[in-house]
């Protein structure tokens, strides 16, 4: 294959659109490029997959995606090789991307939808629905779906095989999904982002609320901070209490008081003050047991 893409390579660099191009001429060349650039997606995360079946990187020390990296791929980039390269879940998939009908970013959106239903499941699914769940997300990307609608659907999937699988759980419960991403934007800001099941999402939340209440100006007036910055300032306290550091005068972490509304007659119905209904599993893992988490039971007989 070596000498094969040097050519292939080297016949690449040499093209240039024409000094005169018409319309349809450029269209018909950048789908061809297109074309092009998905059959190279689909080869490198081949070779990602090769390199960390032989154990390349893990011989000089590196991780695999590291590998990647210092081959020159940004780290989203190669993520996203690495994780395609290692999929055993799309082969369907795979033969699509190697003809260049696929894009590499739709591949891996299909990968990691297949993740996700995999982490709503309570059993790991057969080949057959695998194959079902890997055959629905193909037909998505096939009739026009974004990345991002792929996504969607299997988490849609996700849910209902989680409610049909024993051992499942309903999405919003599930902390193998949560994640927190931490980046800088374009102008050096840091922003951050995440997804968080409803038990963390209800600490955060009363943790910060607690420290964000306005506070008065010491003329009287209100405060002047929108509730958005006042939760940012909230997070900030919360950090330099967490690591002991910051001149703030908190001298003790928030209390997380959860309040955890429990109907006597009905306890499947219980409820987070602000995360929602929950099922009777996570009430009885809340319960009182969570560490640093004071939990309020508010029992009330219906009817």
């Amino acid at each position: 294959m070596q000498g094969e893409l040097e050519t292939i390579l080297d016949a690449l660099i040499d093209c240039r659109f024409d000094d005169d191009p018409t319309g349809p001429d450029v269209f018909t060349d950048m789908r061809t490029l297109v074309t092009i650039r998905n059959v190279v997606d689909a080869l490198t995360a081949a070779g990602a997959g090769h390199l960390d079946r032989l154990g390349v990187a893990q011989r000089h020390g590196h991780k695999p995606i590291a590998l990647l990296i210092e081959m020159g791929y940004a780290p989203a980039v190669a993520a996203r090789m690495q994780r395609i390269g290692t999929s055993a879940v799309v082969d369907c998939t795979l033969k699509h991307a190697a003809d260049g009908a696929i894009s590499g970013e739709h591949v891996d959106a299909i990968v990691r939808g297949l993740n996700q239903i995999g982490l709503r499941a309570g059993e790991a699914p057969d080949a057959e629905t695998w194959a079902v769940f890997e055959g629905d997300l193909l037909a998505q990307v096939l009739s026009g779906a974004k990345p991002a609608e792929v996504m969607a659907r299997a988490h849609q999937l996700g849910d209902h095989h989680s409610s049909d699988a024993e051992g499942g759980r309903p999405a919003k419960e599930d902390r193998n999904l949560n994640a927190l991403d931490i980046g800088r934007t374009d102008d050096g800001r840091v922003a951050v982002s995440g997804s968080l099941d409803v038990v963390v999402g209800e600490k955060l939340a009363t943790a910060i609320e607690q420290l964000s209440a306005p506070v008065p100006q010491p003329d009287g007036s209100k405060d002047p901070r929108e509730a958005p910055r006042r939760r940012a300032d909230a997070l900030e306290m919360v950090l330099d209490t967490a690591a002991g550091a910051g001149d703030r005068s908190v001298t003790a972490l928030p209390s997380a008081l959860i309040n955890l509304s429990v109907p006597a007659d009905t306890p499947d119905k219980s409820a987070l003050a602000f995360g929602g209904s929950i099922t009777h599993s996570t009430l009885l893992e809340t319960s009182c047991e969570s560490p640093g988490v004071s939990c309020r039971f508010l029992l009330s007989q219906e009817g």
